[in-house]
């Protein structure tokens, strides 16, 4: 047994043993603990893994809070069949603001949930259904069958919570959809263009950050009997996100750790700030502020990567090269017979303003064809790849692949029609191993959801995305290196990775966008095998690249382009001796 599964039971020991021996005090701080952990557990998945600051989670809390409380004692219902009409509220809500608010980006959306929490702080307050700013009293304790949880039987329900929120988040995470969303940040053009819907996707982590929250509304609604709006304001919502910094934001162990420390903090604080100058007050917010600053000085990345350090690293990793041989490979999609058109390219010109970008290009691509794109920089080469691919819509003009008009098509959807790319500038993250860079490259070949992921039902088809990854790093000599982190390798092996990534899709044509750049000659050449191998198996794949050694002896013809207008097309042979090239792009004078 590994050194951190044996710290992982210690830990678990003594969080289940400690409600038996704490004082009534104790058993207090340990529910708060408890609770604020898992609206953390949310935020972790939300904010520090899927990079949306949400300022409003409070608010949530308080939605489940309310609902229980009013169910329970406006309309006589009991607790336990309150939880699901409280969960249910929090995702309604959720879904509501979560299809308004995260249509923004950048600073706009951490200022619109704080716009939303203070809007539902105040209305919650005047709505007299709901008992005002004086709150809903005697909302009666969980009962089950006779049964009600008091004292450590209620903590370790709360550790029950807090257990199967933890266990959710991580059933997601380690699934395809979990890929995607560790990718969320930063990568949001590179997954459209594998196929997700980076937009539903944001809108169900929101959901389910939002039902966590609602669940411990519903815990807290039932250990305090009572609600009013109070606990569930902004403040509490910034609380939130201090715990989750602090613990170590993409960390999920770290929900607990940040809860634990930040509740212990003020507990602590309130009562040693009297001590120290004569009151509590501004002067313990003070001095817990001081505390905060000094620990994200020490440890800027959370409590739980420092503590992670003093832990041998995992051990073997359960997928090789073996294992992914021995499991059953996804059915490859049918490949046009070589010779047909693929992609037709007819008059297509791109206007940034008063920048024309690509003017009125024209070009086809036949299965089983390899076709340079060339030009000198700033030529648009790479606009015309984007138009391409859907991250950006054509101004004018046709594209048609495989008989489908694409030109005003979303990424995702080009994607689903077996077209996968490379970019110019490498997006991988860094922090994912280099299987699970490749396995996003497979999202599509996998029909699993989200509800799959949560509830475990997806772990077969889950082996199958990761064998197939592996298939694929071991296609482009990569798979020794298979569970390194992505950033950790040299550029040209980036670069490789990232046609392992999308060789993972099973493409009818591929783009790749310079993908010699940085590669030793050894490398090039073992590339150049591989596309021309892609070629003959019917694949169709377009080329934009610097180095014309590699280019004139890879490819069946070149296009090329300068200032964004086509100025010569045919065999490379042809292209060399083309007078408008030679003054253009190759430096040779007429």
């Amino acid at each position: 047994m590994s050194t951190r599964r044996i710290a992982l039971l210690v830990f678990t020991a003594i969080v289940l043993v400690l409600p038996a021996v704490l004082s009534a005090y104790g058993l207090t701080l340990m529910n708060f603990i408890g609770l604020a952990a898992i609206v953390v557990v949310g935020l972790v998945l939300l904010t520090g893994i899927g990079g949306l600051t949400s300022f409003g989670q409070a608010s949530f809390v308080g939605v489940g809070a309310y609902t229980t409380a009013w169910l329970t004692t406006a309309a006589g219902l009991s607790p336990v069949l309150a939880l699901p009409v409280a969960l249910f509220a929090g995702a309604f809500f959720a879904l509501v603001i979560g299809a308004v608010t995260l249509r923004l980006s950048g600073h706009y959306l951490p200022l619109s949930t704080i716009a939303w929490s203070l809007s539902l702080y105040f209305l919650v307050g005047n709505v007299a259904a709901l008992g005002g700013h004086d709150g809903i009293p005697a909302v009666p304790p969980i009962s089950l069958f006779g049964w009600e949880p008091s004292g450590p039987a209620y903590t370790w329900l709360i550790v029950a919570a807090v257990a199967l929120s933890l266990l959710t988040v991580a059933n997601v995470l380690a699934s395809r959809d979990g890929r995607a969303v560790r990718c969320l940040r930063g990568r949001r053009v590179m997954l459209e263009a594998f196929g997700v819907d980076t937009a539903r996707l944001r809108l169900v982590i929101f959901v389910h950050a939002a039902v966590l929250a609602a669940l411990t509304g519903w815990l807290y609604a039932h250990l305090i009997q009572f609600v009013n709006a109070t606990p569930f304001g902004l403040n509490a919502s910034i609380e939130y996100l201090f715990m989750t910094v602090i613990g170590g934001s993409a960390h999920l162990f770290g929900a607990v750790i940040g809860a634990g420390l930040m509740t212990l903090l003020r507990d602590g604080l309130q009562r040693l700030a009297p001590e120290l100058v004569g009151s509590g007050g501004a002067t313990e917010i003070v001095m817990l502020g001081l505390v905060m600053v000094v620990l994200l000085q020490t440890a800027p990345r959370g409590v739980m990567p420092w503590l992670l350090r003093l832990l041998p690293p995992r051990g073997r990793p359960w997928m090789d090269l073996d294992r992914a041989r021995a499991i059953a490979p996804f059915s490859s999609r049918p490949k046009p017979e070589r010779g047909t058109e693929l992609l037709t390219v007819a008059g297509v010109t791109k206007r940034f303003g008063g920048l024309i970008a690509v003017n009125d290009v024209s070009f086809d691509l036949k299965a089983g064809e390899i076709l340079g794109l060339i030009g000198p920089n700033g030529a648009g080469k790479s606009t015309l790849f984007n138009l391409l691919t859907g991250i950006s819509p054509a101004t004018a003009g046709t594209i048609s692949f495989a008989g489908e008009r694409i030109e005003r098509m979303a990424s995702r959807k080009i994607a689903r029609l077996g077209v996968a790319r490379s970019f110019q500038h490498v997006l991988l993250r860094s922090d994912m191993s280099a299987l699970e860079n490749v396995a996003v490259g497979a999202h599509l070949r996998s029909t699993r959801g989200y509800l799959s992921a949560l509830l475990r039902l997806d772990r077969r088809e889950e082996e199958r995305l990761l064998a197939e990854a592996m298939r694929q790093l071991d296609r482009v000599g990569l798979a020794h290196l298979a569970h390194e982190p992505a950033g950790s390798l040299a550029l040209g092996q980036q670069r490789i990775l990232e046609i392992a990534r999308a060789l993972a899709a099973d493409p009818a044509l591929l783009l790749l966008d310079e993908p010699a750049a940085g590669l030793r000659y050894r490398e090039k050449q073992e590339l150049a095998a591989l596309l021309s191998k892609l070629g003959e198996e019917g694949v169709a794949v377009l080329v934009v690249e610097h180095d014309m050694n590699f280019v004139m002896n890879l490819v069946d013809r070149l296009v090329v382009i300068s200032f964004g207008q086509k100025i010569s097309e045919g065999a490379p042979t042809h292209v060399q001796n083309d007078v408008a090239v030679q003054e253009a792009y190759l430096g040779v004078a007429a």
